[in-house]
């Protein structure tokens, strides 16, 4: 036995169930916050199974135990099957290895399985170690100083299945997979007009496929929560996807989610879907199941990141309660931490996987959410190979789109949901070519159901954008093409240049009448410094491209004992900075909200000197462009290169333009939907209306909300171009926190 002395307070993590990207990110902030608050902390390896058998499977961990791992798929404590752990005796051996390392406080990552069975035995747990102290195996002391197990619960589940939080840990990881591999899918079956039936994970839940389809421009989808409508669900899809075909569509795609049936319940498998496309078609179909890939590779930027804010939250969850408080489950609303009572939340997410078995989809449906049944609806809209028919008494609009800005993924998504949906809708769409400059050569052309094809994946602008911001002069042009083509509503999808114009064209509304119609900004700019949304179109792409690229440089960094100082885009707000810092484990973090000072350079040049001193092979130093305007990039680098001496060498990577390029992310691809959907009912419901409102579309707790643009000024730092309100700032404490090298030693001084 151990030392009946035990030390203070310990509290162990175990990840169980099926793997998530993500999970040792949140085992990371789990150990580092524990130890940070001066508790120790154990690893608990291979889940319940290690907990049963104790000995070497029990760890207590150090800070650099869980260095190096944010990048790493999986999870590096293991996770297994415990049938042992079901039993009473197996409970028996996890409570008394528990007590024996002086462990009362668990954090379980899992899903609704691990944390059932954790639940179980926190209830079991009194009556257990008076059984072990009645029996001999462990002293009245020790059970006497452990009375009660406190628990916490992460999600980690691919699937996005579980109540209690808006994304699972994993769940944005997975279906970057899936649209990964379906963009590539899709490239060979246009190639051989093919047709692929595409299997996606998710027994009771559709999130991953419903998204995948919204994302990709998959023609049919088919989830658990809501079976086709048909009985003869077969001729409708065959009718859908042979319509496309007379369109011009050289594929037809279609996503099936793992535990997808028809409206009696019986199960659609991959395979079947197939055969009907083949045997009423004539289709070369072919089916992709994919199976554990979707739960492989390393996490995305949003992964690493919320992984991490929920791992912290869960320890101070922990240290907060008490007998009396009930197990919580630590989760996410749109980016606040979040807790809510653990069992409450497994209990919902089996009601809907009984729902869904009592063939009770509308109920299910209403379940998951106003956002998930929204989603769906849109999805149904856009998967038709042409617009419905107008129907009488339909408002109808002449709407413009057009970019304005800075290039940014996502502005190709948003242009098809904007052109497929407003011709659903019976409006007429038009589109103004490179921004401003092309409203004002009148560079404008209707658009039509197919002329966005295969745009929904596509990075870059097809329609150009430009930094052009309107002039006085200019505006008189810009009122006479709107007049030519009798524009009744705006969407500007774009960023900054976009914002600043269209709020001036509000402001000549007396002078010209043109410019009273509806206008509404939706934003699209990587650097998230737009008023009125929590986060921009685009942002999550950059954001991933640069931890992409960081996660490289940190290899090569590794290899020759280096401190490489990486430049990101950003202009005035530093968003990209501080997340990719914390996504990537940058030590440092220079932000132009922040400014650099010369202690600061101080601080980190000792603590760069110390840590290679110490054996430390890797130093990231991750600089927005505008963080001071003296302390530039090379600056850093000269003084880290003199002041490192022989310890370390220096090199800079000035990212660039690779920040705005790439096909947009799944994230992107949704959201853009969704935005553009909402500014249309928005610009619909305007008509008429006088004055006509002026606004700006974002995303707050993930709902879509309008902004008016008379109070643009009021929203925005003086004198810097970004807004008053950024939500991502109160991460800083945190992401100072996981970047320590090691825990600062108490000064020991008189």
């Amino acid at each position: 036995m151990l030392n009946e002395l035990l030390p203070k307070r310990s509290i162990a993590v175990l990840t169980s169930g099926g793997d998530s990207q993500g999970m040792n990110a949140a085992l990371r902030a789990v150990v580092r916050t524990g130890l940070s608050r001066g508790v120790e902390v154990y690893a608990i390896h291979d889940g319940y199974r290690g907990m049963v058998a104790g000995g070497e499977a029990i760890r207590k961990m150090r800070w650099d135990s869980v260095g190096g791992i944010l990048h790493q798929g999986g999870t590096i404590i293991g996770t297994a099957r415990c049938d042992e752990f079901r039993t009473h005796e197996g409970r028996l051996k996890a409570a008394q290895n528990l007590v024996l390392h002086g462990i009362d406080s668990l954090v379980v990552i899992g899903g609704d399985g691990s944390l059932t069975g954790a639940d179980l035995f926190r209830r079991e747990w009194p009556g257990l170690l008076q059984e072990l102290a009645d029996a001999g195996r462990i002293s009245s002391e020790q059970a006497g100083a452990h009375p009660h197990l406190l628990l916490t619960g992460l999600v980690g589940s691919i699937d996005n299945d579980m109540f209690g939080t808006d994304m699972t840990i994993g769940a944005d990881t997975a279906l970057t997979r899936i649209v990964e591999a379906v963009d590539a899918i899709t490239s060979t079956a246009a190639s051989h007009q093919r047709a692929f039936v595409v299997e996606v994970m998710g027994r009771h839940c559709g999130y991953l496929a419903l998204m995948g389809a919204i994302a990709t421009g998959a023609n049919w989808v088919l989830i658990p929560e809501n079976p086709p409508e048909v009985d003869e669900w077969e001729a409708e899809m065959c009718r859908v996807m042979e319509a496309g075909r007379e369109t011009g569509r050289r594929h037809n795609l279609i996503l099936v989610a793992e535990g997808a049936t028809d409206r009696r319940g019986n199960p659609i498998k991959s395979e079947y879907v197939r055969q009907v496309l083949e045997e009423r078609l004539g289709l070369d179909a072919r089916v992709t199941i994919l199976g554990h890939v979707q739960r492989g590779g390393a996490p995305t930027a949003f992964d690493r990141y919320h992984s991490t804010m929920l791992g912290a939250a869960a320890v101070d969850n922990l240290l907060a309660a008490d007998s009396e408080t009930q197990p919580a489950l630590i989760g996410l609303r749109q980016h606040d931490v979040v807790s809510s009572p653990l069992m409450e939340n497994v209990a919902r997410t089996h009601q809907v996987a009984e729902l869904i078995a009592a063939q009770q989809y509308e109920k299910a449906m209403e379940m998951r959410g106003g956002s998930f049944a929204s989603s769906y609806h849109i999805y149904q809209a856009l998967v038709s190979s042409r617009p419905r028919p107008p129907q009488s008494g339909q408002p109808h609009l002449n709407i413009l789109i057009f970019h304005a800005g800075g290039l940014a993924p996502g502005m190709n998504t948003a242009v098809r949901a904007a052109v497929r949906l407003g011709l659903d809708q019976g409006q007429t769409m038009f589109a103004a070519h490179n921004g401003f400059q092309g409203l004002i050569d009148g560079d404008i052309q209707e658009m039509d159901w197919m002329g966005v094809h295969g745009w929904v994946r596509r990075g870059g602008a097809e329609l150009g954008t430009s930094r052009k911001a309107p002039t006085k002069g200019d505006l008189q042009p810009i009122a006479r093409q709107l007049e030519n083509h009798r524009i009744d509503a705006v969407l500007m999808i774009g960023g900054w240049t976009g914002y600043l114009g269209i709020y001036e064209l509000s402001r000549w509304r007396e002078v010209f009448p043109a410019f009273n119609i509806p206008m509404v900004c939706l934003p699209n700019s990587i650097n998230n410094d737009l008023p009125g949304t929590e986060l921009s179109i685009g942002s999550d792409t950059a954001l991933n491209n640069i931890m992409v690229d960081v996660d490289k440089i940190k290899q090569s960094a590794v290899a020759s004992s280096r401190v490489f100082v990486v430049e990101v885009m950003g202009r005035d707000c530093g968003y990209l900075a501080l997340m990719s810092g914390l996504a990537t484990g940058a030590e440092r973090v220079y932000l132009p909200e922040e400014g650099i000072t010369l202690a600061d350079l101080q601080v980190d040049v000792n603590d760069l000197v110390r840590d290679f001193g110490k054996g430390k092979r890797l130093g990231l130093m991750i600089r927005n462009e505008h963080a001071d305007r003296i302390y530039t990039t090379d600056f850093l680098c000269a003084l880290f290169e003199k002041e490192g001496a022989n310890l370390f060498d220096v090199r800079k990577a000035v990212l660039g333009h690779v920040q705005q390029g790439g096909n947009p992310s799944p994230f992107d691809r949704v959201q853009a939907t969704r935005l553009v959907s909402a500014s249309l009912q928005y610009l619909l419901s305007q008509k008429e209306k006088d004055p006509a409102a002026c606004v700006a579309i974002g995303l707050r707790r993930g709902m879509p909300v309008f902004t008016d643009l008379d109070e643009l000024p009021d929203l925005l730092e003086k004198n810097a171009q970004r807004p008053k309100e950024q939500w991502w700032l109160r991460l800083r404490p945190l992401a100072r926190l996981m970047s320590l090298s090691d825990l600062p030693q108490p000064d020991q001084g008189g």
